[in-house]
């Protein structure tokens, strides 16, 4: 997928104008936040998402040994674990392996990494066909290889009618309204692709190093077809996802689902190890890991290593007011939301990602709901600074934070500013009690009124309120 993240704010307009499209994201809360918030009653979460912190930290601190330790007992039990610096790398290895084994069709189960690969473009241009199988995927698929919009739920920026129009275009059948009629219909398109491919590709929710296995999460059973029927099966994953124990799993296992879906428990849970041992009936004869660096490394040590704790829940776009507005696209790239707005530019790097650092309130709901206590709002401002620091923002706004500093640094002077301040606004207002168009502000009041002040600062109200009675 290219990086298309400078055009953020030019698609955040398009987005916020697409009267369909804001109809559509109200499911997110109406269906995932409310979901999370009833699923976690169930369980003690701040106890648990401290335990889930702490063993996420302790793989990271020392990942190199788990990855060890994962090659190990991965090879030991029939597979085959390649490391892969680069994503263009992380292509290439699965590319020799579809070719080494004369590989025509690829069957895949949802995967965020293979869309940093750009996966299903590398198997084509050389002339294998990649289906996706995931429900969300395939309709993206067939709709011009359209990328998904979130992490958990691709196709949530579509309705019924969008997903029943593209049906009947492209399966040439009568058109059917009811979701189960519709989701029975793609499974009839999707069992010859299953039963024909040569190779399953799936993602890797958590990989576990002490026995070098992959755990894979789905609501829909595909990643089953993915990775019993076809002769040769394919993980790819990044390297932050290992973890130590099934211990480790079992406490993630506690969160995922509920974070991302609101269920305390997904419908399908695939704990895969080695290749088909001798007297068994399903599984692949070969198996591979393609474990992707993609920049993770890169954080690890730094100010940005507490983001490779992410799990990929998808709860803090959910959560996030400007996702629920703007959708996924508007990011431009693989992750969307507060989390893509800290991993994309920390991937492709900051100078192809400007606006993204910009895209949040600050409001902290991302730091609330994470399963990980990832202090997303902290590291947003970090980038913020960077951007400063590298000259990377507009000059206009470096030259106002600078004229802001030096007056805050003065508190004469700045008393003095805020006050003639707060009499200008209140006059701008005086009429309506709201201003319309302010210089300078034209962001804010093109779309919305801001509320006059009272006239007064901050200081002279709290010296009123502390004044004795």
């Amino acid at each position: 997928m290219q990086v298309q993240s400078m055009q953020f704010k030019a698609r955040a307009g398009q987005k916020l104008a697409d009267q369909r499209l804001q109809a559509n994201l109200k499911k997110l809360s109406t269906k995932f936040v409310t979901a999370r918030a009833s699923a976690i009653e169930e369980i003690d979460f701040e106890a648990t998402r401290e335990a889930l912190k702490e063993r996420r930290n302790r793989g990271l601190e020392t990942l190199d040994v788990w990855l060890e330790i994962f090659e190990r007992e991965a090879t030991r039990r029939g597979a085959t674990v390649l490391f892969a610096e680069s994503t263009q790398d992380a292509a290439r290895l699965i590319a020799e392996i579809a070719r080494k084994h004369d590989v025509k069709k690829v069957i895949k189960s949802k995967s965020m990494v293979t869309e940093e690969l750009q996966l299903n473009k590398v198997l084509a241009d050389m002339g294998v066909q990649s289906v996706e199988t995931d429900l969300g995927e395939y309709i993206l698929q067939i709709n011009d290889n359209e990328p998904p919009s979130h992490i958990i739920a691709p196709v949530v920026h579509k309705d019924k009618d969008e997903v029943a129009d593209l049906f009947a275009r492209v399966h040439h059948k009568p058109r059917l309204t009811e979701i189960p009629a519709m989701t029975r219909e793609a499974r009839e398109m999707l069992r010859p692709q299953f039963l024909s491919a040569d190779m399953g590709v799936t993602g890797g929710n958590f990989l576990v190093a002490e026995t070098g296995s992959v755990a894979v999460v789905t609501n829909e059973g595909n990643e089953g077809m993915c990775t019993i029927m076809p002769r040769v099966h394919v993980a790819v994953t990044g390297i932050e996802k290992v973890l130590p124990t099934l211990e480790d799993l079992a406490t993630a296992m506690r969160l995922l689902p509920r974070s991302a879906t609101g269920q305390g428990t997904s419908n399908y849970f695939s704990l895969l190890t080695g290749t088909r041992a001798e007297g068994e009936v399903d599984g692949p004869d070969h198996m591979y890991f393609v474990l992707v660096d993609g920049g993770r490394s890169g954080l690890i040590g730094g100010a940005f290593q507490e983001m490779l704790r992410c799990i990929r829940c998808g709860a803090c776009m959910n959560h996030c007011p400007v996702y629920q507005k703007i959708g996924g696209h508007a990011y431009g790239w693989v992750y969307p939301g507060p989390m893509g707005s800290v991993l994309t530019p920390s991937y492709v790097g900051l100078e192809k990602t400007l606006d993204l650092p910009q895209a949040a309130t600050l409001c902290g709901e991302c730091n609330r709901v994470c399963p990980v206590g990832i202090p997303i709002s902290d590291l947003l401002r970090k980038l913020r600074e960077r951007q400063v620091d590298r000259g990377l923002r507009p000059w206009q706004e470096r030259a106002a934070l600078a004229a802001w500093a030096f007056a805050a640094r003065r508190p004469r002077l700045y008393a003095a500013l805020s006050g003639l301040g707060s009499w200008a606004l209140r006059r701008m207002g005086r009429d309506r009690g709201s201003i319309s168009k302010l210089p300078f502000g034209g962001g804010w009041t093109d779309t919305r009124e801001m509320p006059a002040p009272s006239g007064k600062t901050f200081r002279a109200m709290y010296r009123e309120r502390r004044a004795p009675r």
